[in-house]
This record gives C-alpha cells, structure tokens and sequence, in this order.
C-alpha cells in the first residue's frame, strides 16, 4: 500500500506516519529524501516513481510524508492520500518549540501565508493533527490493506 501523508509544516503528519508505520510495518519517506536514491535528480524522480508504484502492486508499505504542494504531484493514482489539518496557533506554538522558543516574524508569516494551501486537495482520509485519534485511522489503514 502507498500511502501519501499531506499537511503543513507541524500539522502532525510525523506523528501521524509513525503511528501508521506501527500498525502496519512501513517504510517512511520524508519530503525530498529520495534524492538520496541517485545522483541526478531525474535518476531519483524516476526511480522514486517506481518505487511508488511498486507499493500499489506489492505488499510493501510505503509512507510518503509530504509538506510542499509540488511533492502531490509525485503520487501516483491509486496511493491512499490523508490531509492532516491544524489549527494556525498551533502550527505556529509548534514550530516555536521546534526553532527552541522562538518564532522569528518572517517564519510567522511564511506559516500564516501556507496555512489552508492543501485545503482543495482531494483525499481519502482526513486527520486532525490537534485532537484526531491516531489508533482510530490506524484501523481504517489496517482495515483498508486487508
């Protein structure tokens, strides 16, 4: 099963993956990390495309955690897509223990700019990233797969 985790930055979408990744044993691939899967970046795409594909036909799990719009684009039809969704002030109360207590302006507004930005996607599942039951969408993903 291919699985696409679509959010924004500190939405919950980590939390969400490792959550998953326990249910129902998975590999998770985070923003631009198949880079790392050769030295071009056409090479990678391309063979990041396969990998991907090769979940939908295989019983190899595969979560991919995506927080840029332009990663959407790389799962292919037929991936399970979950937006999780929060509220601003936690994003930004978030993001704020993650740069160690302080939320410079720029990145503040650079949060409230990208807030909403994957609200027209079209996904199978929703997931509130603030107060969602994790062990719940757990079970419809193990439900799903068998």
């Amino acid at each position: 099963m291919l699985i696409g985790i679509i959010g924004e930055n500190c939405s919950g979408k980590s939390t969400l993956a490792e959550a998953i990744k326990n249910a129902i044993g998975a590999e998770i691939i985070t923003g631009k990390d198949y880079l790392r899967m050769a030295k071009s970046e056409n090479e990678a795409i391309l063979l990041f495309n396969m990998k991907l594909k090769d979940a939908l036909i295989t019983d190899k799990n595969i979560i991919y955690v995506i927080s840029e719009k332009e990663h959407i684009g790389l799962l292919p039809d037929g991936a399970v897509k979950i937006l999780v969704k929060a509220d601003i002030d936690t994003i930004k109360e978030r993001f704020k223990k993650r740069m160690r207590g302080n939320l410079p302006a720029q990145v503040e507004q650079m949060l409230e700019h990208k807030h909403g930005m994957f609200d027209s996607e079209i996904c199978d599942y929703q997931f509130d990233g603030v107060s969602g039951d994790l062990s719940e969408i757990c079970r419809t993903i193990k439900h799903r797969i068998m």
